[in-house]
C-alpha cells in the first residue's frame, strides 16, 4: 500500500489512465492510503469525451477538474501503448510505418506532452507535488543493445525529452513540484504474454504501483526532469 509521506497529510491524488490495469492498481492503493485526502480518476473509458490525443479534451478535462477540485499534489499519468489499431513493435527497420509510427508518437510522445501542458498547472504551488508519467527502459538511448521496436523506442525516448525540458520550466512556476518520467517494469497488461516472454521479471500492476509509489516518495527536488526506474534507480538516457 502506497505510504506517500513525501507529500502533506491530506494531499490529493489524480490518475489519468485509471482504466488500465496500471492506472487502476494505482488507484485501488492510493485509496487505501489513509493519508491520501482524495483521487480523482480520468480515462477515455470513463469520462465521455477525454481523448489523449485531442488538445480541446485534454484541455476541457483540466479545467473541469480544476474547477471542481482545485490543486493535486499526485497527478500520475498512467497512459500509454505498445500496440496500436492492432500493430505491434516492428523488428526492423524494413517494417517502418508512417501511420503506425504517427500513432505511436501521438499516444506515447503527443499525449502526454498535452497532459503536462494542461494538467502541471493544477499542481500545488504551496506544498510538494508531483506529476509523474509513464516511459519505458527501451525509450533509453544509452541502454539500446537490441534494436527493434524503433516507433516504440523513438516515442519514449521523445517523451523522456519532453519531461526533462518541461521540469526545467516547470520549477520556475512550481519551485515545490517535481516532473519525473518512471519505468514500471515489465507488467503483466493488456500489452500480451508475447512482449513478455523473454522479461526476467514479470510484476502484476499492483507489484509495480507499490514499488513505483515507494520510489516516488524518495524523490529529492534535484530529481526533477529525470527518468527512474520502478526501484528508484536512475535510467540513462
Amino acid at each position: 500500500m502506497a505510504d506517500m509521506t513525501s507529500l502533506n497529510e491530506g494531499y490529493r491524488a489524480l490518475v489519468i489512465g485509471a482504466s488500465g490495469g496500471i492506472g487502476a492498481a494505482i488507484v485501488t492503493d492510493l485509496l487505501g492510503d489513509p493519508r491520501c485526502g482524495s483521487v480523482i480518476s480520468l480515462s477515455r473509458r470513463d469520462d465521455a469525451g477525454f481523448d489523449l490525443t485531442d488538445e480541446a479534451s485534454v484541455e476541457a478535462a483540466a479545467a473541469r477538474l480544476k474547477e471542481a477540485h482545485g490543486e493535486f499534489e499526485l497527478i500520475f499519468d498512467a497512459t500509454g501503448a505498445l500496440e496500436i489499431d492492432g500493430k505491434g513493435p516492428e523488428k526492423t527497420i524494413r517494417a517502418i510505418d508512417p501511420v503506425a509510427m504517427a500513432a505511436q508518437f501521438a499516444v506515447n510522445a503527443i499525449g502526454p506532452a498535452l497532459l503536462v501542458k494542461h494538467f502541471c498547472p493544477l499542481l500545488s504551488k504551496g506544498r510538494r507535488s508531483v506529476f509523474v508519467t509513464l516511459s519505458a527502459r527501451v525509450g533509453s538511448i544509452g541502454d539500446n543493445r537490441l534494436g527493434g521496436w524503433i516507433s516504440y523506442r523513438a516515442a519514449k525516448a521523445a517523451l523522456n525529452q519532453i519531461v526533462r525540458t518541461a521540469a526545467i520550466e516547470l520549477a520556475r512556476s512550481h519551485p515545490k513540484s517535481l516532473l519525473v518520467a518512471l519505468h514500471p517494469g515489465t507488467v503483466e497488461t493488456r500489452l500480451g504474454a508475447e512482449y513478455r516472454k523473454d522479461a526476467p521479471i514479470v510484476f502484476t500492476p499492483m507489484q509495480s504501483v507499490v514499488k513505483m509509489l515507494a520510489a516516488l516518495n524518495e524523490l529529492k527536488d534535484e530529481d526533477t526532469g529525470g527518468f527512474f526506474a520502478y526501484d528508484g534507480s536512475t535510467i540513462e538516457w
